[in-house]
């Protein structure tokens, strides 16, 4: 068994979600980016938004190292779910940028600082605020891989591109008709149960 540092195992989670954030985005064009596709708005590029102003408040204001720039969204005057789509001057590139941006500020935090080293979540309730390093890196993977999820099916719903990694789909092997069919059957079992 190869051991490992504790940080370096959170930080490549951290960063195989990320990654998997922006493989969503490959291929797709700026209307397909924001289109949303779930009743409650869920939009691809609006998730990257979302995800590079968590970990800007989380890895920066948390730890009093605030990022010098942030995308408009986050501000305690903003509309509601502000930082869940990119405006129309918001393009891919200036939002991928951001959260480019925001890793490297983010990596610089997780590197500087132990493990137990502590912060202040300022919008948390006062009783939970305080933090360790060690435990906003678990919420941001957990919340970065929570959205990595969402992506996944819109994008899905876009245009059927689906799977884990761009090198490792992590799905079944099986051609178009295979999931056709596997689609069928899973609906015929759940017309069984369909109330009268």
């Amino acid at each position: 068994m190869t051991v490992t540092d504790p940080k370096s195992d959170l930080r490549h989670y951290l960063q195989v979600a990320r990654d998997a954030m922006l493989w969503k985005l490959d291929g797709l064009g700026e209307y397909d980016l924001r289109r949303p596709l779930t009743p409650t708005g869920t939009n691809l590029l609006g998730l990257v938004k979302h995800l590079a102003l968590v970990e800007a408040g989380y890895f920066g204001d948390t730890f009093g190292r605030p990022p010098a720039d942030v995308l408009p969204g986050w501000e305690d005057d903003a509309e509601p779910n502000a930082d869940l789509w990119a405006a129309a001057d918001e393009s891919r590139d200036r939002v991928v940028d951001f959260y480019r941006r925001v890793w490297r500020h983010s990596d610089a935090t997780i590197e500087s600082l132990e493990l137990d080293a502590t912060g202040r979540v300022p919008w948390w309730p006062e009783a939970e605020a305080e933090v360790s390093l060690h435990q906003i890196l678990v919420h941001v993977i957990a919340e970065t891989h929570r959205h990595a999820g969402h992506a996944d099916i819109v994008r899905e719903l876009i245009d059927g591109a689906a799977g884990m990694r761009r090198d490792n789909d992590n799905l079944a092997p099986g051609d178009a008709s295979w999931w056709s069919g596997y689609r069928d059957r899973l609906q015929r079992v759940a017309e069984t149960f369909r109330e009268a």
